[in-house]
């Protein structure tokens, strides 16, 4: 279980987030969601590694990350992705995720990439197949339209066999058909056992997708629940998702909604 305690983090007189709280079980899928500035990102930075903390803490299976760099909490099973696809264009598409599953055997000296190309292939193969990509094993990354970028970094984050997958913005810049279909393997993750905790503005990539949702505004944790209990919240729809939206869904359609 992923458990977030007070956590804070201050850019000068700036109280970015300001004593969050919440946990994500394993098997769950969690989204957080907020406005411009509301300190989602912050606080999913903290939550990675990317900040140190002011306050607080955060621990997964009751152990501190509190101190530890992303690399370290990689090791503990907790894995990320960005909003911008981190993926080596140089490399193919199968050599991706054979380097992903070399580095998380120790093995991160790779001399050529003729060696790499014989290394681990079943392995990443298969997290190829899991994330729908295949038929692109042999392309060069570089070629590949954005929406495939995206699910090969996700298939480079399961090559650490995480237990923890964090997820930033994860339909960013994607077309409504291929939101449907990366989000639908994030639930079908969390559905065999993962914690996920992913951050959002398209609001088409929460409604069916998340167990839960928090929302983050002016630093606080304004409200949780699903879906439709916060689209219902009085708080959120008027400083989030606006008053006069009969179906709060149609603000990520319209890309009218921004976290």
């Amino acid at each position: 279980m992923l458990q977030v305690q007070q956590l804070a983090k201050h850019f000068g007189g700036v109280r970015a987030v300001d004593g969050v709280s919440f946990e994500v079980a394993a098997g769950e899928c969690v989204a957080l969601i907020g406005p411009n500035g509301a300190g989602k990102s912050t606080c999913f930075a903290c939550i990675a590694g990317q900040y140190p903390l002011t306050g607080g803490h955060v621990l997964w299976n009751g152990r501190a990350l509190d101190k530890l760099a992303p690399a370290a909490r990689l090791q503990q099973g907790v894995a990320r992705t960005f909003q911008v696809a981190q993926v080596f264009e140089a490399l193919s598409v199968l050599q991706n995720v054979q380097l992903a599953v070399q580095a998380a055997l120790g093995r991160q000296a790779i001399s050529a990439f003729k060696s790499l190309d014989r290394q681990a292939r079943d392995t990443a193969k298969m997290l190829l197949a899991q994330a729908g990509l295949s038929d692109l094993a042999g392309e060069d990354v570089l070629s590949l339209p954005y929406g495939a970028k995206k699910r090969l970094e996700l298939a480079v984050a399961l090559a650490a066999r995480p237990r923890l997958l964090l997820l930033d913005e994860p339909a960013a810049g994607l077309a409504e058909a291929e939101r449907a279909g990366l989000m639908q393997l994030v639930k079908t993750l969390a559905g065999q056992g993962m914690a996920v905790l992913y951050t959002e503005h398209n609001m088409d990539a929460v409604a069916g997708t998340a167990d839960r949702v928090l929302v983050l505004i002016e630093g606080r944790l304004a409200a949780q629940g699903t879906f439709d209990e916060i689209s219902r919240d009085g708080t959120v729809r008027r400083l989030y998702l606006g008053e006069g939206r009969d179906d709060p869904q149609a603000k990520g359609k319209n890309g009218a909604s921004h976290a």
